[in-house]
Parts: structure tokens; sequence; C-alpha cells
């Protein structure tokens, strides 16, 4: 397929091509949130369209797989129908859309509105109980 699309979008063949070498990426923090800004190019139902979007992930792979869920969801487009044009890791300063911008907060709480009481000790455990346990936070 990588052959298929440069041919696409550059006068390549497989035989004038060579791959030089393949290398995957990996991320130097990988447990840290980032904003990625995704460049795209899809085949919708009625043509072709260029497309911007931004994703908070720890990895680039995670938005990508993001990107390829959001896409099939939103626009029903197949991942053969999608060809990433570039990435880029953004600054919080950066991002334009509201989605990603909504958790640049510091402040941000997201509250516990139901939450069932555990036993204390394993022998207070039951298998069965006559009323339905209270998941109310006073």
């Amino acid at each position: 397929r990588f052959w298929y699309f440069l041919s696409q979008l550059k006068k390549v063949k497989k035989a004038t091509g060579e791959i030089v070498s393949v290398i995957e990426i990996h991320e130097r923090k990988p447990h840290t949130i980032k904003n990625f800004g995704i460049f795209l190019r899809y085949d919708s139902r009625s043509g072709t369209r260029n497309m911007y979007k931004e994703f908070r992930d720890t990895t680039l792979n995670g938005a990508i797989s993001q990107l390829y869920l959001d896409m099939a969801g939103r626009h029903r487009a197949r991942s053969r129908n999608i060809q990433i044009i570039k990435t880029t890791r953004l600054v919080s300063s950066k991002c334009k859309r509201p989605s990603t911008t909504t958790f640049h907060n510091d402040k941000l709480k997201f509250p516990i509105p139901h939450r069932a009481a555990k036993p204390t000790s394993k022998r207070f455990r039951l298998l069965y109980s006559a009323s339905r346990p209270a998941t109310h936070v006073q």
C-alpha cells in the first residue's frame, strides 16, 4: 500500500524507489499526556477532503488510533481511505479545538456521584443481600 499511495502523490514507481530503513519511533515520556495535531486527507463519499484534527494522548500511536476511531464514527471513513500527511506535537497555547482546550485547566475535577461501599473485612462480605446498596456520596 505504501507504493500505491506514494505513486498517487509523487511520480515514483516501486521499481525506481528504495526503502532504506523502517524504524519505530518510541516516545521519550510515554506516561505524560501530550497534545497532537494531525493533518490528514481522506476519501469521502463525495470526494477527497483535507482535514486537521487534535487529540490528547500519551503517545503518538494512541492519538493515531483515536483518529481512526473518530473518523470511522463521525465520517464513516475506513482506514484504507485515510492518508496521514503530517503529525505534530502541540504546546497547549497552540491548540485550536475546544475538545482539546477543555482539558488544559489545572483546576479541572471529575466528581464521583456514586460509590459502592466495600466491606471492611472479608468476613463481612455477603453473597446475597436483602436490600440494594446505598451508593450516594454524602
